[in-house]
């Protein structure tokens, strides 16, 4: 029954999904904005790392791709409280823990969508990456999606309007872009700023797939980030199917 009702709320909101075309092609703007504006002024600079400066912002703009659109996914539900839906769906015997599932799947889906449209803006701008280092990149954000989706969905369950859902989350993506080195490797860093950027669980992901982007898929990146994608997959499931619970949505 899990799976089923799963898919049933997967189906439903992935049709939303693609009934808005636009917005599909739109949420990948900003990273495709940094790959044409950002990119070229990388090209002949030294920055610290394995590879082609291609190499390593293609996978922090795919990361950023995740970590902003998956943050701010709990909109959604606040929308959907406004207009009774969840209100419905608390009267339905489908399982607290598809309503997340179904949802989060659905946005893991758009992302890497999304993020496929930026790697092959990448490649005609001069990206070269092995194909398995590319699935791999995908992975991430497709678990990344699901963390983050997940929280979202839980911290809107528990505010009632936008403006307050909005400024919180701000709050709590800034820091993660700027910790993580979305944009440029944190060995530029101040040894301060590098040593702090250590106790953000994005910047480990954001170390993998710069890693996977060269070839380089044994290294200790790699593992490290895999772990932290996995365990806080877990741990974000786990919270928001408790908010859902406990909701009653």
């Amino acid at each position: 029954m899990l799976l089923h009702d799963t898919a049933l709320i997967y189906g439903r909101y992935l049709r939303q999904s693609l009934r808005s075309r636009f917005a599909l092609l739109f949420g990948v703007l900003m990273p495709l904005l940094y790959l044409l504006f950002f990119g070229p002024l990388l090209t002949h600079l030294p920055l610290g790392g394995q590879g082609s400066s291609w190499q390593l912002l293609v996978p922090g703009l795919l990361l950023q791709l995740g970590l902003f659109g998956a943050a701010f996914a709990g909109f959604s539900i606040i929308i959907e409280k406004g207009q009774g839906v969840v209100e419905r769906m608390r009267v339905t015997p489908v399982s607290r823990l598809a309503l997340l599932l179904g949802r989060v799947l659905r946005d893991a889906t758009v992302f890497v969508f999304q993020a496929v449209l930026l790697v092959l803006a990448a490649v005609a701008m001069g990206l070269r990456a092995p194909l398995g280092g590319v699935l791999i990149g995908f992975a991430f954000v497709a678990l990344l999606t699901l963390s983050l989706g997940s929280l979202s969905y839980a911290v809107a369950m528990k505010v009632d309007t936008p403006q307050a859902f909005g400024p919180l989350i701000n709050a709590m993506t800034m820091p993660s872009m700027l910790l993580s080195g979305l944009m440029l490797p944190m060995t530029l860093a101040p040894t301060w700023l590098d040593v702090l950027s250590h106790f953000m669980p994005f910047r480990y992901l954001v170390d993998a797939v710069r890693d996977a982007y060269v070839g380089s898929y044994t290294t200790g990146h790699m593992l490290y980030g895999a772990l932290v994608a996995l365990g806080f997959a877990a741990l974000s499931v786990t919270v928001g199917t408790r908010v859902f619970r406990t909701a009653g949505a």
